[in-house]
């Protein structure tokens, strides 16, 4: 079993920025592979971006080049640094846990989920 849980959302203004931090129970964080999905009114949760158990990464095009997905072993969390931020990345965040080696761009493949923070960017 794990628990997740986001920090770090909130409202900022378009082109700036926000770090999304998701802290993990339990003694086997290193086990699984991570991911943020976002989820705006109306519309699918989505993927943004994924880290495998050994550091592989993996960004959906809109986001390429603007958020880092990055995970700490030992501290158990996973943050999501995002840049450059647009009206359109504004949704609710959630972190999602997959155990396996492997990250996965679908989010019926993990298997915990965060509560998830909101994000909101002003133009």
């Amino acid at each position: 079993q794990v628990q997740l849980v986001e920090s770090g959302g909130g409202l900022v203004q378009a082109g700036g920025s926000l770090r999304l931090s998701c802290a993990a129970s339990g003694r086997t964080f290193s086990s699984y592979s991570m991911g943020w999905f976002r989820q705006a009114p109306g519309k699918e949760r989505d993927i943004v971006a994924a880290i495998s158990r050994s550091g592989m990464l993996y960004y959906t095009d809109s986001v390429k080049g603007r958020f880092t997905i990055s995970r700490d072993n030992g501290e158990n969390t996973v943050d999501l640094q995002m840049n450059s931020l647009k009206a359109e990345d504004t949704a609710v965040y959630y972190c999602a846990a997959r155990f396996s080696r492997y990250y996965s761009e679908s989010k019926t493949d993990y298997n915990y989920w965060g509560q998830g923070t909101q994000v909101t960017v002003s133009t």
